[in-house]
């Protein structure tokens, strides 16, 4: 799963001007690694749920039966599951499940046991309730497979529509931009139910990873995404109230409520009464919108450019394996912008901004002026959204060890659509906006340069992840491109999605894509180039430098530091200089 952070001049601008005013069908034909056998293929980790889920009571129950195959070369006697919507930020609270604050999703195991003999299997929480320890009745040899049944059930909060609304995203980005306030994601963020839609991003216990040699248990929560699962197959059947739709990532079979899909690293589903949804076919593959009936202009809207980055995608690097795409419209609360999970993308509702609608007259001049830079602002992140189902969903990366390796990849591949629909100069104008911009913002506003290749948890804010991470790493891809022509560079990064394809890759991995790709007399050069992008702090020679013009105009200190909290005399300034901005940069983060 991905969290998109963008435009954060408009953000910035805005808020300033705000506070001085006061498992679905079977799986499409697709790649296959040729190391994949057909028998990996059927002992791929399986999970079938049963879901009875009350909407209006903001509960669910349920029972997984998942079947799982030991891949070390050692006998294994315990599983562990991830319970992330047990994760928080507070470390005071107390190591059990039973002590999660209120407003929080809450997700509780109530028996384990082998299927068919009802026979109870141990098991406990361990790491303040976000890890499931079952103790395995008997070992499983290596290679062997297991299969245990688990009971859960779980609540979500409802979240105040104040705290999904634009004006909050906004003031939200503004005190990133000029505080540098700490920002840590948390479980509420992908489950709750608010303004009459409910999104479950975490429903279910998780098997965690196994690499072949240690079970991958350990969650930090940061900035950054905080899910990483290995590929399954789901069958997931889904109960709830009269009038209630649900769409997740996995295709529905009929009128029966059992959604199927094959290979994915999650899965997801948002519900209410009021949704719609639209869609359309791309080399196979379904391409999904889903929006409130308010918003169906931009629904649709969304739906095009989805089909067009899938188009663009399938073409450069190779189909994608899943057969459904869905852009999802979700009241997402405040700082964050969107977030992916497997065939399964989310913008918060906040940017579903239609123009044309009668209630715009209603909005300050500020905003409807701002129509060119607020669809660009969509359309950038649906792209870039897209994307991430060839990176991080297909080819798996860990988030939390290297999450530069996902959002570079997703970065410079949403640029590659704006060129390949668009045309070169449109292109030229996205990569200064949505690239180059973000970066010298970020540095002007005090920001200080770092490597890109970093773990999530030592970033700050979503400010910087986006300036370091996506922006950064995105333009490394751009110098690439140029160093070595089309033709090696888009044969290496097929030959990586080939290669990794339902896999766990590293930045190592897409290193030596590249270099395989390029001619002997440049491979010390290509290796240099991913030093020099990802390891050390080269950003103002090779993007921009801080412009201390515009830290002039903000009303910002000479010397780059990050404002105080109590510092008014930049919103003061930013105030005069905002609209400038606004139109400059425009993101969704």
């Amino acid at each position: 799963m991905y969290l998109e952070r963008r435009n954060y001049v408009w953000l910035v601008m805005l808020g300033l001007a705000l506070c001085a005013n006061a498992l679905g069908q079977e799986q499409a034909q697709a790649p296959q690694s040729s190391e994949k056998s057909q028998s990996e293929k059927a002992q791929r980790l399986r999970y079938q749920i049963k879901l009875q889920l009350n909407f209006d009571e903001l509960t669910y129950t349920g029972t997984e039966r998942v079947l799982w195959t030991n891949p070390s070369e050692r006998p294994v006697s315990v599983l562990y599951f991830h319970l992330y919507s047990n994760m928080r930020v507070d470390s005071q609270i107390a190591g059990s499940a039973s002590a999660l604050a209120p407003d929080e999703p809450r997700l509780d195991v109530t028996r384990v046991r082998v299927p068919e003999t009802e026979t109870p299997i141990s098991f406990s929480l361990e790491d303040q309730g976000t890890t499931l320890r079952v103790n395995l009745r008997e070992q499983v040899p290596a290679g062997a497979t297991t299969e245990i049944e688990i009971d859960f059930k779980g609540s979500v909060p409802e979240i105040d529509p104040d705290e999904t609304g634009l004006t909050t995203h906004i003031v939200k980005q503004v005190s990133a931009a000029l505080r540098g306030e700490k920002e840590i994601r948390r479980a509420r963020d992908i489950n709750f139910r608010s303004r009459g839609v409910m999104l479950l991003g975490t429903f279910y216990p998780a098997l965690a990873v196994h690499d072949g040699e240690e079970w991958r248990r350990k969650l930090e929560p940061s900035v950054g995404d905080m899910i990483f699962n290995d590929v399954a197959d789901y069958e997931v059947t889904i109960e709830t109230d009269p009038g209630v739709f649900v769409f997740s990532s996995g295709a529905a079979k009929g009128d029966t409520g059992t959604h199927t899909a094959t290979s994915l690293r999650d899965f997801a589903l948002v519900a209410g009464r009021n949704l719609r949804s639209e869609e359309t076919k791309v080399n196979g593959t379904t391409v999904r919108s889903i929006f409130v009936a308010e918003h169906e202009r931009v629904g649709k809207r969304a739906l095009r450019i989805a089909a067009d980055a899938t188009r663009t995608f399938n073409s450069q690097f190779g189909p994608l394996p899943f057969e459904t795409i869905q852009i999802v419209e979700a009241p997402l609360v405040a700082g964050l912008g969107s977030t992916e999970f497997s065939a399964f993308n989310v913008i918060a509702s906040a940017f579903y901004v239609d123009f044309d609608a009668p209630s715009m007259r209603n909005l300050p001049e500020i905003i409807r002026e701002q129509r060119t830079a607020v669809e660009q602002s969509v359309e950038w992140t649906v792209a870039h959204l897209v994307a991430h189902q060839w990176w991080g969903a297909a080819v798996g990366s860990d988030p939390a060890r290297e999450p530069v390796l996902d959002e570079a990849l997703a970065g410079w591949s949403a640029l590659l659509y704006y060129r390949e629909v668009h045309g070169d100069e449109h292109a030229t104008a996205v990569l200064k906006d949505e690239l180059t911009g973000v970066y010298r913002l970020y540095r002007t506003f005090g920001g200080e340069d770092m490597s890109a290749n970093r773990p999530a948890r030592e970033y700050r804010n979503s400010f910087q992840y986006e300036a370091i991470v996506t922006a950064k790493g995105a333009l490394m891809f751009v110098d690439l491109r140029r160093l070595l022509g089309d033709e090696p560079f888009f044969a290496a990064l097929r030959n990586y999605y080939k290669a990794n394809l339902f896999e766990i890759a590293e930045l190592d991995d897409l290193r030596g894509a590249m270099i395989a790709e390029a001619p002997i007399e440049l491979r010390r050069t290509v290796a240099r180039t991913f030093n020099r992008w990802m390891a050390s702090k080269r950003g103002d020679e090779d993007i921009a430098r801080p412009d201390p013009e515009l830290a002039t105009s903000l009303g910002l200190p000479a010397k780059p530091g990050p404002q105080k909290s109590g510092d008014r005399n930049a919103f003061t300034a930013f105030a005069r200089v905002g609209k400038f901005f606004w139109q400059q940069m425009t993101r969704i983060r």
